[in-house]
C-alpha cells in the first residue's frame, strides 16, 4: 500500500519504511508526527481525494533536523554597476521515517498533526532546533539598542528642564545639532564662548561638525549672547 501526501507545498508517494527529507517541520528528533494532506491511497482499492482523502494519514518517526545541499547562486548587476557576487543558500529540512498508512482514523489517532516551521513562533521554532531565529536575534540589538539611547534623551531633556540656554540661537543649529551637542553635555553659550582651539578641535572631531563651529563663528556668537 502506498499514499501520496503534500507537506511544504510538494507531493511525495511514500510507503512503510520509506525515508523521506520534508520541508522542516516543527518536532523534535524521536517523535512521531502525522501527514493529513493525503491525496491519494494507492493498493488493491486506490482512492483519490478531493482534495484529500478524508480521515486518511501517514505517520512517521522525526529522525532528524538536517540542511539540504548548497545551492550556490552567482548575481550580477546591471552594466555600469560591474558588481557581482556569489551566495550560498541550504535549504532546511527534516529527516522523517514513514512508519504507517491510514486509511482512515487518522482524526481520532491522538498523534500531532506535522506543522512546517513557517507555521508556528519564532520562539517554538528556536526550542526545536535549538538555536535562535535571526529575526528574534536582530529584534533583541534593535531594543537593547533603543534602550541604551534612552539615557541619553532623558539626559538631554533634563538639561532641558535645567534651563540649559536655547543653543538654537546660534547660526546653523538646529534641532538636531543642539540635542549633539547637550549629549556632549555642551548646554550654555558659556561654555561655547571659552572654548580654546584645542577645545574647538575636539568638540569637531568628536561630534564630526567637520569646520562647522569657526565656519559659523559660534564662538564669537557665544560671546556674544554671554555679554547681553
Amino acid at each position: 500500500m502506498f499514499a501520496v501526501i503534500k507537506t511544504g507545498g510538494k507531493q511525495y508517494k511514500v510507503q512503510a519504511g520509506d525515508m523521506l527529507r520534508v520541508e522542516r517541520i516543527a518536532a523534535n528528533a524521536g517523535e512521531t508526527v502525522q501527514f493529513n494532506e493525503v491525496l491519494m491511497l494507492g493498493g488493491d482499492s486506490p482512492v483519490l481525494g478531493a482534495p484529500t482523502v478524508k480521515d486518511a494519514g501517514v505517520q512517521a518517526e522525526v529522525v532528524d533536523q538536517i540542511k539540504g545541499e548548497k545551492v550556490i547562486n552567482f548575481v550580477k548587476r546591471r552594466r555600469k554597476h560591474s558588481s557581482k557576487r556569489t551566495k550560498g543558500h541550504r535549504q532546511k529540512l527534516t529527516l522523517v521515517k514513514i512508519t504507517d498508512i491510514l486509511a482512515s482514523g487518522a482524526e481520532k489517532s491522538g498523534v500531532s498533526e506535522a506543522v512546517g516551521t513557517g507555521s508556528v513562533s519564532a520562539a517554538a521554532v528556536a526550542a526545536i532546533t535549538g538555536k535562535t531565529d535571526e529575526a528574534a536575534q536582530i529584534k533583541k540589538a534593535k531594543k537593547a539598542k533603543a534602550t541604551k539611547a534612552a539615557p541619553k534623551a532623558e539626559k538631554a531633556d533634563q538639561m532641558s528642564e535645567a534651563g540649559a540656554d536655547d543653543l538654537k540661537a546660534l547660526s546653523g543649529v538646529g534641532p538636531a545639532l543642539e540635542k549633539k551637542l547637550h549629549e556632549a553635555g555642551i548646554t550654555s553659550f558659556a561654555q561655547i564662548a571659552a572654548w580654546t582651539e584645542a577645545d574647538i578641535a575636539e568638540v569637531d572631531e568628536k561630534l564630526s561638525f567637520k569646520g562647522r563651529i569657526q565656519r559659523e563663528g559660534w564662538v564669537e556668537q557665544a560671546k556674544e549672547k554671554t555679554k547681553g
